[in-house]
């Protein structure tokens, strides 16, 4: 089958289309025929080595990736041939048919199309875990989502408020800022600023009726995350995503301490292996509220499987906005 393979990790370009053997399902597993998979940050880090999870080579990169059912392995109870799925699968989804468990698979709505599909996912399960699990979010609470612009921001926005949240968005770009507004932000919080130690605080409080959010949603870091921290409410919760702002922070335990706060680290991965039915009510929740018309997958740009090394360097040099979703023909 064709499909995007790294034969050893290395930089994006040395990447290339080529073949692998077709995956045959063993006990409980399933073949999906891939129709459409999301280009995600993570990729990148996978394929150039640097990732702390690495496939054994030759492998095609690509997570959760979307299709149809085109083989059944023995032991496979509640799916046929042809039923339309979203897979969790780890790897596999640059490529023509990817092999996943058929307990990490969901079959989709009938009202959402195969790119929907892809464009949500990875992005929407990390939020939702982040507010639901990590950050225990309530109704009428208020969530601070930084990098609200990028895929996993988007997705905080629209969950914070189907949870019944009031959302502050942080954009170091004010240019992008409209994106965070059409996915239901109450008000703009300026990562741009000068001062941002104190100016984000300043600007939380004057959204925020002069008090600090309960929620930080963070897969930032760096001074985002330092300034963040500050304009956490008593009884506050701060959630570690990621640094697409490359400087890991550290935090002062007094801190947490004097203002009954917590930091708490989310890894999505680990609750797909060790959490499955968490993961299931995760996923029905989901789709349940797309097909309520609360969830619009972000603005996505759609490319061919043999532009995968364009698209993830493109992720990697925040070329677009919204999601890239590879697709075998367009």
């Amino acid at each position: 089958m064709r499909a995007a393979v790294v034969k050893e990790f290395g930089p994006i370009a040395s990447h290339l289309m080529g073949e692998l053997p077709d995956p045959t399902p063993g006990p409980g597993e399933v073949v999906v025929t891939v129709k459409a998979v999301a280009v995600n940050l993570v990729d990148t880090l996978v394929v150039t080595g640097k990732y702390q999870f690495l496939p054994e080579r030759p492998f095609a990169p690509g997570k959760l990736p979307a299709g149809t059912i085109s083989a059944l392995g023995p032991d496979v109870t509640g799916f046929q041939i042809g039923d339309r799925v979203l897979t969790l699968a780890e790897q596999g989804g640059y490529a023509e048919k990817a092999k996943a468990s058929a307990h990490q698979c969901f079959k989709l709505p009938a009202s959402m199309s195969f790119v929907d599909a892809a464009a949500m996912a990875l992005v929407y399960d990390t939020s939702w875990f982040a507010l639901r699990e990590r950050a225990r979010l309530r109704p009428g609470e208020t969530v601070l989502v930084l990098g609200s612009t990028g895929g996993v921001g988007l997705a905080a926005v629209q969950l914070a408020k189907a949870i019944g949240a009031t959302v502050l968005a942080g954009v170091s770009n004010l240019d992008k800022a409209q994106l965070a507004r059409d996915a239901g932000a109450d008000a703009i919080v300026d990562l741009g600023q000068d001062n941002l130690r104190d100016s984000l605080r300043e600007q939380v409080y004057a959204h925020n009726n002069g008090k600090g959010v309960d929620v930080v949603i963070d897969p930032v870091g760096g001074d985002a995350f330092d300034a963040a921290l500050r304009a956490l409410a008593w009884r506050g919760r701060l959630v570690v995503i990621g640094f697409a702002a490359g400087r890991i922070p550290t935090v002062k335990a007094n801190y947490l301490l004097l203002k009954n706060i917590e930091v708490s680290g989310l890894q999505v991965s680990d609750y797909r292996k060790r959490m499955p039915d968490m993961m299931a009510e995760c996923v029905r929740e989901i789709f349940a509220w797309y097909e309520a018309g609360k969830l619009v997958p972000s603005p996505t740009i759609v490319y061919p499987f043999e532009d995968f090394a364009k698209a993830l360097q493109d992720i990697l040099d925040r070329r677009v906005r919204g999601r890239i979703v590879l697709t075998p023909n367009l």
